[in-house]
């Protein structure tokens, strides 16, 4: 998986972490038990401070997306993702809110907003097999 980061972006380096790492598992770019680099080197790789990329690990683990093992290092949770909890949903809600708000101001109507989502959803869910197909 390619790590892409926008280093002008108001987005925090280690939510650019934890959002592409996010998304590499949603799309099956990252399987579930796969390993990923370890802090250092992945920080070496990438050209970024160690403790941001600890940062974005600390932050996955918390969320339930990782492990970290002492013997084989940090690898995708291999027991499935988290589950879709209240505490989830709020924080979706909450996050979304202003997205919808923003949208509605610009005189985005639902049925825009919902293509969006649905084209976002497609895009990430796609395999690289219909992506070739397309």
């Amino acid at each position: 998986m390619i790590i892409e980061l926008d280093m002008q972006s108001d987005v925090p380096i280690y939510t650019q972490l934890v959002n592409q790492i996010i998304e590499g598992i949603a799309s099956g770019r990252l399987k579930l038990g796969e390993p990923l680099p370890s802090v250092r080197s992945l920080a070496s790789d990438i050209g970024i401070n160690l403790h941001t990329v600890n940062k974005a690990y600390t932050l996955l683990k918390q969320d339930g997306y990782i492990q970290v093992h002492r013997q084989r290092g940090v690898v995708v949770d291999p027991d499935g993702m988290p589950p879709v909890t209240e505490e989830f949903m709020a924080k979706q809600r909450s996050q979304l809110k202003p997205i919808v708000a923003e949208a509605i101001c610009r005189g985005m109507d639902k049925q825009q907003l919902m293509d969006l989502v649905e084209r976002i959803h497609q895009e990430i869910t796609e395999t690289d097999n219909e992506k070739e197909n397309a």
